[in-house]
């Protein structure tokens, strides 16, 4: 297969499909042209901060195949890979683990004032007795999104004494009670934000999720209240976050997402001691890029061995085809000079 490896892929998987295709790297070279480059790709490997977009797919007339390392779907224009009819794989599991984990680790950092202390010892200061902070034991942890990742937050946080409670768009009885299974408690978007000490952000982000968390948002939560956001830079308005921190209406923010990302990319959140900002980093553990590593690989080579048994019963079908085109000529009885008929 001719590949096109447009995001870091873990090094031991990249071999492997060096090994057996044509592929070809851009996720080390900032000024590739991805457009150029795609021409005659027919898998393109891909993450978040990749947009692929349908003029990028038109400059691949070949495109068969598109791994998405991850499972946002926000920079992919998935219509048209509907009206193309490219095969789209995501790679949703390893990473959940990962970024719940994560969320977990945010909340602790703010609870105990990590950021502040480290920056203050840093400089000399001493400040134990300026640095009290919380338990998250007994405190009630708001999870919006309580899907594959929000319900991993939510038994992380069970198990150091937190009680979860979660909405979710598509709440059927079945979702409500595996999520009850797992200890998280079902309720709808603004109870969920009324109730939480500490709110945690798991959504795509889309048309109906595009600054969910806004200044409407913010004003119900609780006074002195935290919010997490690991879902994407969108789902949160980052100028209302900016005025109920600045106010004191929320106690601190800690967001690994950001409207805009990138290098040189500068948050004005930043100005603000109690937020803490990492650069989307939430899945990104050894183990969990071993993993998508490993899944990358797995899904291109169950694609070709799929495409070669296509190959292969087209193959037969014009074969049999064939023959019985030729099974339906025959030659008449006492015919001269090569009359046929066809029956």
């Amino acid at each position: 297969m001719r590949i096109l490896v447009a995001s870091q892929l873990e090094q031991s998987a990249l071999r492997q499909l060096q090994q057996r295709h044509d592929v070809i790297c851009t996720f080390d070279q900032p000024t590739a042209d991805l457009s150029s480059l795609a021409h005659d790709r027919e898998v393109l490997v891909f993450r978040s901060g990749v947009e692929i977009t349908r003029a990028l797919m038109d400059c691949a007339p070949d495109l068969r195949l598109l791994v998405r390392a991850g499972c946002g779907l926000d920079n992919l224009d998935c219509e048209y890979v509907r009206k193309r009819g490219i095969v789209l794989r995501r790679i949703s599991e390893p990473a959940a683990q990962a970024v719940a984990e994560m969320a977990l680790a945010l909340m602790f950092a703010l609870a105990r004032n990590i950021r502040q202390a480290d920056t203050m010892l840093r400089r000399g200061q001493w400040a134990k007795d300026t640095l009290e902070g919380h338990l998250l034991a007994g405190k009630v942890l708001g999870i919006v999104g309580a899907g594959n990742i929000g319900s991993r937050l939510g038994v992380l946080a069970s198990s150091v004494g937190m009680e979860p409670i979660g909405c979710i768009a598509d709440s059927t009885p079945a979702v409500v009670q595996t999520l009850r299974d797992k200890g998280i408690t079902v309720a709808d978007f603004h109870t969920v934000l009324a109730e939480a000490d500490f709110v945690s952000v798991h959504v795509p982000l889309n048309d109906s999720t595009r600054n969910l968390i806004n200044r409407k948002a913010l004003s119900l939560m609780k006074k002195g209240s935290y919010l997490i956001n690991l879902a994407r830079g969108g789902v949160v308005d980052e100028t209302a976050l900016y005025a109920a921190l600045a106010t004191g209406r929320l106690c601190g923010a800690a967001l690994d997402v950001h409207e805009r990302e990138g290098q040189g990319q500068i948050s004005p959140l930043a100005q603000l001691s109690n937020v803490v900002l990492t650069p989307h980093i939430g899945a990104s553990t050894v183990e969990t890029q071993q993993q998508i590593g490993v899944r990358v690989v797995e899904i291109i080579e169950a694609f070709v061995h799929q495409s070669l048994q296509q190959s292969e019963q087209q193959s037969i079908q014009q074969s049999m085809t064939a023959a019985r085109r030729e099974a339906d000529i025959r030659v008449t009885p006492g015919a001269l000079s090569g009359d046929m008929v066809r029956i």
